[in-house]
């Protein structure tokens, strides 16, 4: 779940996340009585935010910056389960069952998050009934985020896992203009590879087909833009 607020790293990370469905709904006296439980962390292109190990133990909210949730396979191939961007929380369904997650999760830029621990999720967020009523809308996004992957990864034509990865993160990071759709979530072709489960040389090939064929334009900055006539 995210909202489109422009990013900017000089806001202060409590106005922003009072601004959230997740915690818009509380009163001020409510929104200042949990500040207390919000922890920065700012973390480096590169860096891990998340272990496998310690996914059962906090909730993470982005409030600048994107993240990566990937998964190694047993041949130490990565696979990405999903990129968080601005206003996305992750971590918060681990804590409710506290089973670790199958993935890590690694800073695509510089980033910074706000953590919550289980102790004080469990104390002062399930507690509230209108945070909780959020965090059902949040997990059913999430389902249906999973719905989507999972037709991505079991269709075993290849234009057609990276033309309906390209449909989802378009979906969900997606900016329209009077062009067509930009995807403000910046991906390599090895990105893309890895969340459509392709090699790199195949997405490669699949993108300057598209790109040939009108469908898509890689712009200035390398985000991806989806013309009307891209169809996934």
């Amino acid at each position: 779940m995210k909202v489109n607020v422009p990013e900017n790293k000089g806001t202060k990370s409590t106005d922003f996340i009072k601004s959230l469905p997740f915690f818009s709904s509380l009163t001020e006296e409510e929104f200042l009585a949990l500040r207390h439980i919000f922890i920065e962390k700012k973390f480096y292109k590169g860096n891990i935010v998340l272990t496998e190990e310690d996914s059962h133990n906090y909730m993470y909210i982005v409030i600048y910056g994107k993240v990566k949730a990937v998964h190694l396979d047993q041949e130490g191939r990565e696979h990405i389960l999903a990129i968080h961007q601005r206003g996305d929380f992750f971590g918060e369904m681990t804590l409710l069952d506290g089973k670790t997650s199958p993935a890590a999760v690694e800073a695509m830029e510089e980033t910074k998050v706000v953590i919550i621990s289980k102790k004080n999720f469990d104390e002062y967020l399930l507690s509230n009934a209108n945070v909780s009523r959020q965090l059902l809308v949040l997990f059913c996004s999430r389902l249906r985020e999973s719905w989507m992957m999972l037709r991505v990864l079991t269709n075993l034509n290849a234009e057609h896992r990276v033309r309906a990865l390209l449909g989802h993160v378009a979906q969900n990071h997606g900016v329209k203009d009077s062009r067509g759709t930009i995807i403000s979530v910046k991906m390599t072709h090895q990105d893309i590879a890895d969340y459509s489960a392709v090699s790199r040389e195949t997405v490669t090939r699949i993108l300057t087909r598209l790109v040939k064929d009108g469908e898509i334009e890689i712009l200035e900055d390398k985000n991806i833009l989806l013309k009307p006539s891209f169809d996934h």
